[in-house]
């Protein structure tokens, strides 16, 4: 009789566990890097797909460039997506694992990369190269950002400038948006910002692409913004190390159904998502530059 109940126990248990698990909140972080509002609005309906694909509640987390290490270390969130920089230094520091790289939607294009570009007034005479930066007032996004500022910093670095000496100022105004309005503003000179902020915005009607100039302009087949950098592949979405396989296998699969007409891919403007890119070159960038993971 007491093996009987024991049995029954442990049986109870067991389905009590399951269950637990799989009602579990599923948590992926996400880079704000426009603010918690804006991330939610563009990546939560990807959250409620998910949540209908699984079978498990599937919670989208905003994370301010200076939150996403800690949230990893810590353990709070399943999933991340984050630029493919700060990607890289999870990968090397926590063991991170890419399992999709997301594909843009922009201007009726499907793009897997991105650059970053480097603009001043229209009307500033005296800025017309990278050299002519030296002296000046400049701005940036965040030491984090990947495309509003180390694909910049490379291309400095790359032309001889260094930009924490040769420049009056560097300031980092944490959102590509503040970036643009202080060079319309001409609180700075210049600045940089990933490519295609300025379209975006210029749709918005909150600028006109009129008053700016882009420095560095690299003419690139089949890529429809300005540009003034090497192209890298798109945001990759990672799990932690500890993050099941099943489970990671299961939203790779929800991910890859996502079709472009789907209100999830129409809110994040993507097209879908594809298996993870190659990053070697991300990481090259790092080691020339000594940031992120290779950051002395």
């Amino acid at each position: 009789m007491k093996n009987k109940f024991f049995a029954i126990a442990v049986a109870t248990f067991l389905l009590f566990s399951v269950a637990s698990v799989a009602g579990a909140s599923v948590k992926i972080g996400v880079l704000a890097k426009d603010g918690p509002a804006a991330a939610l609005k563009a990546w939560g309906a990807t959250g409620e797909y998910l949540t209908e694909k699984i079978g498990q509640p599937v919670e989208i987390v905003p994370l301010a460039f200076d939150k996403v290490f800690p949230a990893v270390e810590a353990g709070d969130v399943q999933f991340f997506l984050v630029n493919s920089s700060m990607f890289i230094t999870a990968k090397t520091k926590y063991g991170a694992v890419p399992v999709a790289t997301m594909i843009n939607s922009r201007q009726g294009k499907s793009l897997n990369s991105f650059g970053g570009v480097v603009f001043t007034s229209a009307y500033n005479d005296k800025i017309n190269s990278f050299a002519d930066l030296k002296g000046k007032k400049f701005a940036a996004v965040s030491k984090s950002s990947f495309g509003g500022w180390q694909m910049a910093y490379k291309e400095f670095v790359d032309a001889g400038i260094d930009p924490f000496k040769d420049f009056a100022s560097m300031e980092f105004l944490d959102k590509h948006d503040n970036v643009v309005f202080a060079v319309q503003n001409e609180q700075v000179d210049a600045g940089t910002v990933r490519t295609d902020t300025l379209e975006r915005m210029a749709a918005a009607g909150a600028i006109s692409m009129a008053d700016f100039k882009i420095i560095g302009k690299k003419d690139i087949a089949d890529f429809p913004f300005v540009c003034s950098t090497a192209l890298y592949p798109e945001w990759p979405l990672s799990k932690l190390a500890a993050t099941d396989d099943a489970l990671a296998a299961k939203v790779v699969a929800a991910l890859k159904e996502l079709k472009p007409e789907d209100k999830a891919a129409k809110a994040a403007k993507v097209v879908g998502w594809s298996d993870p890119l190659d990053y070697a070159g991300v990481e090259a960038l790092q080691q020339s530059l000594k940031v992120g993971a290779s950051a002395n």
